[in-house]
């Protein structure tokens, strides 16, 4: 039997990826609470779906910056793909295209911002860390601009590496033949051995410690891009984001592997919404698995959502067939759920189609036929 769904392809990078590589995908930070959390906040949210409502026909394409794309389901930004398949990134940039969303490019990609876009059309978005070097930073978004690339995720929660366990265990580094691609011009391209994580004493060295919302100003005035703050999840931030001039929100707690104890982005979610008040558009990135994750994340108010370590994951196992599977099964398990929901296009996803546990019990409205 094939693979029926996202999950399955843990167990299969499981049993191909070296130990050393697979940690690095799958673990988070510390206890790993808000990792399992990021799940299972999903299961506590329930549905409420409406019935004998024709379905026969469903559109699930979306605008997001002014990108017309097939679905709200994008790729988020992971390092290092090479390590996971040899064609690392350029099979998921083409996987993306392929499936008519939006892929985002990691800094620390091992293919640069030129070679991902040399893989042909497609809307691509650059995910960026601020150097300590700002000569640095300026010329990487110069360069993302003119290969094509239509946003910037700016990375707002990494001030320094989360602790990452299985990654000081395993005294994580890049793998010798592989280069961080971004940087190797620079001589930031490799990473050297450590006592611990090779990549937590590269963050230590390399990565501003002292950015703070003047930089986020500063990023607008080197490029025409909008730039996405990725890492909000309180309503404090996300209004400070909209005054910084951030052109939408990503909700993220990077993969539940910065801080440990946050919330999961699916619980955060709805706070960051409200706090937004539809000035900019606010995305989900963390723990969705499943279509039904898809339609939840957009009744609590999102415009879309990232996926990453299904990406990552189902790449090691099967290389670009097995990225666009992901998506395709996400696609059809989010059709369905708007189907079996009595939903025929995004906006009709509300937030009464769901209840989750923060709700307080409240009088429905007597519906007319």
């Amino acid at each position: 039997m094939g693979v029926t769904n996202v999950t399955e392809y843990e167990a299969i990078a499981k049993e191909k990826l070296p130990k050393m590589v697979y940690d690095y995908y799958a673990s988070g930070a510390e206890d790993q609470w808000t990792l399992e959390e990021s799940r299972n906040a999903f299961s506590r949210i329930l549905f409420r779906p409406r019935i004998l409502i024709d379905v026969s026909k469903i559109v699930m394409t979306t605008t997001i910056l002014g990108f017309k794309i097939s679905m709200p389901i994008m790729v988020a930004p992971t390092a290092m793909q090479k390590m996971a398949h040899p064609e690392g990134e350029y099979a998921t940039a083409r996987a993306a295209s392929s499936a008519g969303t939006i892929m985002t490019l990691s800094s620390w990609a091992t293919s640069s911002v030129e070679e991902a876009a040399s893989t042909g059309p497609g809307i691509r978005f650059f995910q960026l860390y601020v150097y300590k070097d700002r000569n640095v930073v300026a010329q990487l978004v110069r360069r993302a601009e003119r290969a094509g690339f239509k946003a910037i995720a700016l990375t707002v929660d990494t001030p320094r590496l989360g602790r990452r366990e299985a990654d000081i265990k395993n005294r994580f580094t890049l793998p010798p033949f592989l280069t961080l691609k971004n940087f190797e011009g620079l001589d930031l391209g490799k990473m050297d051995e450590a006592n611990d994580s090779g990549l937590a004493s590269y963050v230590a060295g390399q990565i501003d410690r002292t950015l703070s919302w003047k930089d986020v100003q500063w990023l607008q005035t080197i490029t025409k891009m909008p730039i996405l703050v990725k890492g909000v999840i309180t309503a404090e931030d996300t209004r400070l984001a909209i005054q910084a001039g951030a052109a939408g929100i990503i909700v993220s707690n990077h993969g539940a592997r910065q801080l440990d104890y946050v919330p999961a982005t699916i619980s955060a979610l709805e706070e960051v919404v409200k706090a937004a008040q539809g000035r900019v558009p606010v995305f989900l990135d963390g723990g969705v698995r499943r279509g039904t994750d898809v339609f939840k994340a957009l009744a609590l108010g999102a415009a879309g959502i990232f996926i990453g370590r299904p990406v990552v994951l189902s790449l090691a196992a099967e290389g670009e067939a097995g990225v666009r599977k992901v998506l395709q099964m996400l696609r059809d398990e989010f059709e369905l759920t708007m189907a079996l929901s009595g939903c025929t296009s995004l906006k009709e996803i509300t937030r009464d189609h769901i209840v989750t546990e923060w709700d307080a019990p409240k009088a429905r409205p007597a519906p007319r036929l």
